[in-house]
Order: C-alpha cells, then structure tokens, then sequence
C-alpha cells in the first residue's frame, strides 16, 4: 500500500490556486472590467515580515473595509467590492487597489477613521492574526476609538501607514520582535 505525501506547512501553497481570483486585490470593482466605485482609488502595498525579519512568502493577506461614504454591506457603493484577498510574493510583498475609506460609526456616538481591517494566514502561524491600517496626516485618527486606546505611541504608530506619493501608501506587517505590528482578536 503507499500513502499520499501531505503539505508539511500549516498554511500551504493551495491557497494560490483554490482561493484566488485574478482581481481578488481590486476593491474598486466588483467584478474585473465592471463599473468603478466612487471616490478617491488608492494603492496599498507592503510586505509582511516574520520574526527575524525575513520575508513571509505566500502569505494570504485579506482585507475589509467601508466604501468611500463610510458604509459596509448592502448600503455600499454598488460597483465598491468591499472585501479582498492576496497572497504575498516570494519577497513578501502584496499590493491592493482600492478606494479611500469614509469614517464609520463606532459605538455611542463615537466615530472610527477611515480604516481597512487586515487578516493574516501564514506558514507557521496556528491561527489567523488580524489587524487595521489607519491612513496618516487623517484628523479623525486622534479620537478614533481604537487607536486612542493604544497608550505607547510606537505600538500605535504600527496601525498607521505610510505615505508613498500621491494616491500611494506603504503598510508593513511585523509578526512578531521589534516593531511588532498591533494584533487584535476578533
């Protein structure tokens, strides 16, 4: 009798062919040649990075967000997406397209800053980690709930990216060491 070999990583190559489609990291559109979403289209890209600060190959990286309204779901931007995925290069890299989000009701009468929420599936991560990438120079960041929450400036400086020209931001995810990138449960 033989035995089929089975993937020795926890998070494996599959990802690529079963999860994926060709414009899976474009939220401006619902569907590849469809319609634009209103408002103002921005690029994400960044790297994420393990502990000992080497790339993190095929990673799946996966985000949500409100449209540029500042709404989820059914009341969205109809040619607006709203969800994303990708997977990470050989250098750890991964790029997203999309449209800047509007600020979101958060509870009370608070408001959250515009903001995507970020999930992460790995090799050797046993669960999946999750945080935000908040937009830098935005007003709304100092009262947004979440990130006023963080005390220590360099853990809260984590959650803000970077601006990388017009229409252009840089977001590096740090799993774990100096400069650790904030985790959140869900």
């Amino acid at each position: 009798m033989s035995l089929a070999r089975t993937a020795s990583q926890t998070i494996g190559p599959f990802y690529n062919f079963a999860l994926l489609g060709g414009a899976d990291n474009d939220l401006t559109r619902r569907s590849k040649g469809g319609p634009q979403a209103a408002g103002e289209v921005v690029e994400i890209k960044g790297r994420v990075i393990d502990g000992d600060g080497a790339a993190c190959a095929c990673a799946l990286v996966e985000v949500w967000q409100a449209d540029a309204e500042g709404r989820y779901g059914a009341d969205r931007d109809p040619n607006f997406a709203g969800f994303g995925r990708t997977l990470t290069d050989n250098d750890g890299y991964y790029t997203f397209t999309t449209v800047l989000p509007g600020p979101v009701p958060g509870k009370g009468n608070s408001w959250q800053a515009p903001h995507m929420s970020m999930s992460l599936h790995s090799g050797g991560l046993l669960k999946q980690v999750n945080t935000r990438l908040y937009f830098p120079n935005d007003d709304a960041n100092a009262d947004d709930p979440v990130l006023s929450g963080i005390e220590d400036d360099g853990q809260r400086s984590t959650l803000v990216a970077r601006a990388a020209g017009e229409g252009r931001y840089e977001f590096d995810v740090i799993l774990q060491g100096e400069g650790e990138t904030v985790f959140f449960q869900l």
